[in-house]
């Protein structure tokens, strides 16, 4: 290893545990950047390093993450679009890395609609409390009762506990099977790579370099995609 690069400090990086973590891992591989530790899925290890390049990585639960780069432990973290705006961190939101697609929407039984479009007074349950009152108040302006739940939202109307819910949606098959379906879309999400605004200063060269690369992977793949469908 040469000296300048001993001399360089790490930068580091924390990624929401699971899915997200291993399709992170895959597009850093794809510009040069391998963790091998990470591979060995028996390791109890909790930082891994990759020496050479001078870059840490660990795993965090995803509501943790921007947390930690907001402090300044992690420079770089990588999480959905719904928990950066959960959490509402002093971070830098940089690029938007094109898997984990979903939604954010309001959903409940199909009478709940007309509730919605009356701006009637109804109860909201969701895992997002901020997100719903970020909607119902500063877009739609309408007064509703938020309840915080945890688990299986889709309760939430089932059992008269709320008129409608706010929550991700994928495929919609849970909410079909429940008998509920989408009412209104909130906000499109993915998995996004998020900055903090201290080391984006101090790393700007390779901060820039690394999201140049990573921009340049995710346009090809794209077009790679899109020349499939047109084919």
């Amino acid at each position: 290893m040469s000296g300048q690069t001993q001399d360089m400090r790490y930068l580091t990086f924390a990624l929401g545990k699971g899915r997200l973590a291993d399709k992170t891992l895959a597009l850093l591989e794809k510009i040069g950047i391998t963790c091998e530790e990470m591979k060995d899925k028996n390791s109890r290890k909790l930082i891994f390093v990759n020496e050479e390049l001078r870059f840490r990585f660990f795993l965090a639960k995803g509501s943790d993450v921007p947390t930690y780069v907001e402090y300044g432990a992690a420079d770089i973290g990588v999480v959905g679009r719904d928990t950066i705006l959960e959490e509402n961190r002093r971070v830098y939101e940089v690029l938007d890395l094109g898997f984990g697609k979903c939604r954010m929407c309001v959903c409940g039984p199909a009478p709940a609609k007309e509730l919605l479009q009356h701006h009637e007074m109804i109860r909201v349950a969701s895992k997002y409390p901020k997100i719903a009152k970020d909607y119902f108040y500063d877009q739609k302006h309408q007064t509703v009762d938020i309840i915080k739940l945890n688990g299986s939202v889709e309760l939430g109307p089932i059992v008269g506990l709320s008129d409608v819910i706010v929550d991700i949606v994928e495929t919609g098959s849970t909410l079909k099977e429940n008998g509920l379906e989408v009412l209104e879309e909130i906000c499109p999400l993915s998995a996004r790579m998020i900055v903090n605004q201290v080391s984006m200063k101090m790393e700007a060269e390779r901060i820039k370099k690394l999201l140049q690369a990573l921009k340049d992977v995710i346009t090809t793949e794209a077009n790679y995609e899109n020349r499939k469908i047109i084919d």
